[in-house]
């Protein structure tokens, strides 16, 4: 399976920025690939994203009357931040110019901005600013936009899949309106694919596809709509190789060179698979463990649903028995965003061994589970007054923070002081097993309580 980077349905990889002279056009080309000849031109034609193509919505307000005004879109991969500033770009007669974090420089962004200002004062054509993966960018690449959007030289429309509240400069992400864009689901992937087999700048009628067929390529495409449009393409291509119009499932399995492992239509499968990948973990067979990841890998199933899974049970069936598992499920988590498939297979399966492997502890969510019980059932109790914030004009003549110990002035850095409402006062939540590390935390824990509890 090919690794389709950001791969929106109307991101156009390796095309050359456009630095001036009109808008991003759509290219109607029948030599052109069916994901750009599928490009949307209108708001409306986009796919997904309901919530920003609402009546009134600010992007319909940028769009439709014609206000300057800076986008920050965060989104996962494939979600179609290009084609939003592209639409943007379109649909108000602004020159688009777009500039890659991952290549540009403070003086690539210096001389974009400066060539929208003349353009601007010239003849007062206006500019969206498109940059791509703007969390690449240093405090000072992204200092340099600034004067563009704060005297609206620029429409600076700028992609994340990061979090932009940690990787955009404060100053910046104050001047801009963000908009977070969500995951297509597969409706929305197949929308796209049934609407591709019969539009005229698409395959126009001349292919069938079967439901099996379709079902594999929207599996395969990962909520990513350029990669299930490229996938079909392929998938029409070999089926016109075999002098047929009617892609079965064996033209799109070898369009995409893997095999469908058929998960039925109401999904029982597919939750069977996962739940024995879980059970298998649990059980602490990676063999088995790697079977079952291998079945969910080739029918094409969402690797970040995988690696959620993964994350969860981490501190679910280990918890501190292993500290590290938690860690190297969100490392791998975090490699399935930044790499993509096929590479992160190796990073899932490594996940999925550690996990496999690891002593196995569920102290973790029966300890909080028994305390959401509790909290539920109304056993909540008064904070004790010597726990309470003193810090407020009053709080010392409610007694709030009086008798309080420091435990910082205490021996060992431990106080003997009750912590839990007297409702609660000896109740154990977290209770360690005596497997893995959680055995020298259990023994700990153990001396610990004694002391704070003043059992000793």
């Amino acid at each position: 399976m090919a690794d389709s980077g950001d791969g929106g349905l109307f991101d156009v990889p390796g095309a050359a920025p456009v630095t001036g002279g009109g808008s991003l056009s759509v290219n109607t080309s029948a030599s052109a690939p069916l994901a750009v000849r599928m490009r949307p031109r209108t708001l409306d034609e986009l796919v997904g994203q309901p919530q920003l193509r609402e009546p009134g919505s600010p992007l319909r307000q940028l769009i439709e009357d014609q206000r300057s005004l800076s986008l920050l879109l965060w989104g996962p991969p494939g979600t179609g931040k290009t084609t939003i500033a592209s639409i943007v770009s379109q649909q108000t007669s602004r020159t688009f110019v777009e500039v890659s974090a991952v290549t540009a420089g403070v003086k690539e962004v210096r001389a974009a901005i400066d060539g929208a200002r003349a353009a601007l004062v010239r003849g007062g054509t206006e500019t969206v600013l498109f940059v791509d993966e703007v969390h690449r960018f240093s405090k000072a690449q992204q200092d340099a936009l600034l004067p563009g959007v704060e005297n609206r030289w620029v429409t600076l429309v700028a992609a994340t899949t990061e979090n932009p509240f940690f990787s955009v400069i404060s100053p910046l992400l104050s001047r801009s309106l963000l908009l977070k864009l969500q995951s297509l689901s597969d409706d929305d992937v197949r929308r796209v694919v049934d609407q591709a087999l019969v539009d005229e700048r698409g395959l126009a009628g001349e292919f069938t596809l079967a439901e099996d067929a379709a079902d594999h390529l929207v599996r395969l495409a990962g909520g990513d709509a350029r990669r299930s449009l490229t996938y079909l393409e392929a998938a029409a291509g070999a089926a016109a190789g075999r002098g047929v119009t009617a892609i079965d499932l064996e033209a799109a399995e070898s369009a995409v060179d893997t095999a469908a492992v058929r998960y039925d239509r109401q999904g029982d499968q597919h939750y069977d698979v996962i739940s024995a990948f879980i059970k298998s973990i649990r059980g602490s067979d990676p063999d088995a463990a790697l079977h079952y990841l291998a079945r969910m890998i080739e029918a094409g199933e969402d690797p970040r649903f995988i690696a959620r899974r993964l994350v969860v049970h981490a501190s679910e069936d280990i918890g501190l028995a292993d500290p590290t598992a938690l860690q190297a499920a969100v490392a791998a988590a975090q490699a399935v965003q930044l790499i993509g498939m096929p590479e992160a297979r190796i990073n899932l399966a490594q996940a999925t061994v550690h996990l496999a492997m690891a002593p196995k502890s569920n102290a973790v969510i029966v300890g909080i589970d028994s305390a959401l019980a509790d909290v539920r059932a109304g056993k909540i109790g008064q904070v004790p007054p010597h726990l309470r914030d003193a810090h407020y004009g009053g709080a010392k003549d409610l007694g709030h923070g009086k008798g309080y110990a420091y435990p910082h002035d205490e021996p060992y850095g431990i106080a003997a002081q009750q912590y839990l409402p007297d409702v609660l006062a000896d109740t154990r939540y977290y209770q360690p097993k005596e497997i893995g590390a959680e055995a020298s935390i259990r023994e700990r824990w153990d001396r610990l309580r004694n002391i704070v509890r003043g059992h000793q």
